[in-house]
This record gives C-alpha cells, sequence and structure tokens, in this order.
C-alpha cells in the first residue's frame, strides 16, 4: 500500500469538505478526527469514510450546516439536539460546552440527539482529557448485534469507551465496541475483498460466515457472548431511549441507498473534573504509580510488554506521522474519484525510498 502524510490527507479531507459547502472550522475538526483514527490504526473509521459523508451531504441526508439547539437542564445535565448534523461536529461542540459546566459543576452529563455517526469514541474522550476532565462515552448505531438467542440484528455495535488523564501525552483510553468487532472493520473487508476471522459474525440465517457481504445481511457477535449483548442493551438505553433519540432497528445506516429520514444517532457522555474528586497531581501521582505497578507485573511466556489500554494507538500514531498512512488501493480509488468530481488536489504518497 501507498503511504500519504497525515499533514496533507487531512489538508485534503478540509479542501473537500469546504468544497462540499462546509465551513473551514468545523471541517477541520471533521478532518482531525479521521486522521487521527487512520494515524491509531483505526482505519476502518478513518478517511475511508470521507466518500460516504460528502455522499450524505450532497443527498441531504445529513445537515452539512446544523444548528445544534442546547439546553442547560441543571448545571450538571445537556440535552443537545444536533440538527442532524455529522456526529463529529456536533459532539465537538456539545463537549466543549460541557467541559465548562464539568469544571463548575464536578460533573456533566451530556445526552445528544439527532446526530449521526462521530468516528470514534475514543477521539471525544482525548478531547476531554486534554482538559483534565475524565470521560465515559457511548454511542448506539444501525443495527449490527442481535440480542443473545437472536438471529437478526438488532442492537447498534455500540461502543463504550473512557479516557482518564496520565500527565503525559498517552492518557488511558479505552474504546471497545459491545460486538465482536467494529462493523467498520467488515465494511472496509467487504469493501477491499477479503474475509473476514471465524467468531466474527453470522449470515442472515444465523450460521457462522467469514463472508463479510454475508456478514452485514446477518449480525455482528457481541463480545462475550451473552454479556456483550447486556452491554450493547445497556449503551442502546443510554444514547438511544435516555436521549430521546432512535433506538434498535429505527436508527437509520448512512450505508443503505433504500434507507429514507434521518439516522437520529444517539450519543451519551459524562465528564468528570478531576479536581473536585482531589488534587490534579494527586489523581496523576496515583495513576502514575498504577500504570507503573500494572506494567511491573510478571509476563507471560506469551508477552513482551504489558501495555495500558492507548498505549499501543499512540505508538502507531508516532510512527505514521513519521513513515505516513497507509491507504488500500481501493479506498485510494475512492478519495481520487472525490477529488476529481470536487476539483480538489489529491495529494502525492510519500516516496518510500527516500530518506
Amino acid at each position: 500500500m501507498k503511504a500519504y502524510s497525515a499533514k496533507d490527507l487531512k489538508n485534503f479531507c478540509i479542501d473537500v469538505l469546504k468544497a462540499v459547502g462546509m465551513g473551514e472550522g468545523d471541517a477541520s475538526i471533521v478532518s482531525d478526527s479521521l486522521i487521527k483514527a487512520n494515524l491509531d490504526g483505526v482505519d476502518s473509521h478513518g478517511i475511508s469514510r470521507l466518500p460516504i459523508y460528502v455522499k450524505r451531504f450532497c443527498d441531504h441526508r445529513i445537515n452539512i450546516h446544523p444548528h445544534l439547539k442546547t439546553e442547560e437542564k441543571t448545571p450538571s445535565v445537556l440535552l443537545v439536539d444536533g440538527d442532524n448534523g455529522l456526529g463529529h461536529i456536533v459532539c465537538y461542540h456539545a463537549i466543549k460546552k460541557a467541559v465548562k459546566m464539568a469544571k463548575a459543576s464536578g460533573i456533566t452529563a451530556i445526552a445528544i440527539k439527532n446526530s449521526n455517526h462521530f468516528g470514534t469514541v475514543s477521539y471525544f474522550c482525548e478531547l476531554a482529557c486534554d482538559h483534565h476532565l475524565a470521560c465515559i462515552g457511548f454511542t448506539n448505531s444501525p443495527p449490527g448485534i442481535a440480542p443473545w438467542g437472536g438471529k437478526e440484528a438488532f442492537f447498534g455495535t455500540n461502543p463504550v469507551a473512557f479516557g482518564f488523564p496520565t500527565g503525559n501525552d498517552q492518557p488511558v483510553i479505552i474504546d471497545l465496541s459491545t460486538s465482536i468487532t467494529a462493523r467498520g472493520k467488515i465494511i472496509a473487508a467487504a469493501k477491499q475483498g477479503s474475509k473476514i476471522p471465524d467468531g466474527w459474525a453470522m449470515d442472515e440465517d444465523g450460521n457462522p460466515t467469514n463472508d463479510p457481504n454475508a456478514a452485514l445481511k446477518g449480525a455482528v457477535l457481541p463480545m462475550g457472548g451473552a454479556k456483550g449483548a447486556a452491554l450493547a442493551l445497556a449503551v442502546e438505553i443510554l444514547s438511544g431511549v435516555l436521549t430521546g433519540a432512535a433506538f434498535g432497528p429505527h436508527v437509520k445506516s448512512i450505508y443503505d441507498e433504500h434507507e429514507s429520514g434521518y439516522a437520529n444517532v444517539g450519543h451519551f457522555f459524562i465528564l468528570m473534573d478531576i479536581e473536585k474528586f482531589m488534587s490534579l497531581k494527586q489523581f496523576l501521582t496515583m495513576m502514575q504509580r498504577l500504570l507503573e505497578e500494572m506494567k511491573a507485573v510478571p509476563k507471560s511466556t506469551a508477552s513482551q510488554e504489558i501495555r495500558y489500554p492507548g498505549e499501543r494507538k499512540f505508538k502507531e500514531r508516532k510512527h505514521r506521522l513519521a513513515a505516513g498512512i497507509p491507504l488500500p488501493a481501493n479506498v485510494e480509488e475512492e478519495l481520487i474519484a472525490v477529488a476529481r468530481q470536487f476539483q480538489v488536489h489529491f495529494p502525492q504518497p510519500i516516496d518510500q525510498g527516500a530518506e
């Protein structure tokens, strides 16, 4: 695969979004989220999503200029109507507003409705950590997981994420889907024409499958069996019911050409100001001790290093900032087609032989 400079790809994203009609500020937010996902090695949520976002802006299924409605129900409860905007934009502005509320009240819950796909939850947890806040984030999504014992997708893959500052540039970021894998990875496999591993999904008849296209018609398996399905239900309640957004099969997929109406994805965040619990210095000292002692535990024979959640992503980010972001040929072709459509320059790949 050819590799591209993160800076070049981010500027390309901004140029495309501006060409579609998005303001530069919002275009920068979306592009930053996409490219950070690529830098972290989460390519299923990176720049490969740009073509479908652009398509949905153009056919008016996503509002490119959302007017967010926010209501501070109490000093610690923020309600947000995303006006069918792209989730990256909706959540970024919601988090920014909630940071100030959490600094004042100690804890703030954010309930968001009328939104869309927002990339990785970890992006927003990291944003909170930048302000010395701890964060818990949830989102629902179009049907991907069957209820335990069922064979038809009902719940979204419904990720759960946590973010905790550590005092350095590598916060603890726990970001996991309640499915055994992110549905975006199955979408990516279908685009690339590759098989998916055993144990990821079942087809529409409830049989195990390695075919990503059959998996997309069927359901992704929950992580941990019945426990994962139960956790998916909890996320659905927080993100879909408590926010007033759509839930379960009523959440629309932006990938379905036959869908009509808005996705109405729901998100739920909890921000906590650490200094309302203890001094930040004390917290960070204890965090460093916790992580150091955890990493000092004797390693198993199969392990070379004990890493805390998020550490691998930050190492990958450092590597890809230097070596570039690899793009599969099919993603590269889609991006070049978008560049041609909107008459935007697509960057040249990094010369792998140049040192």
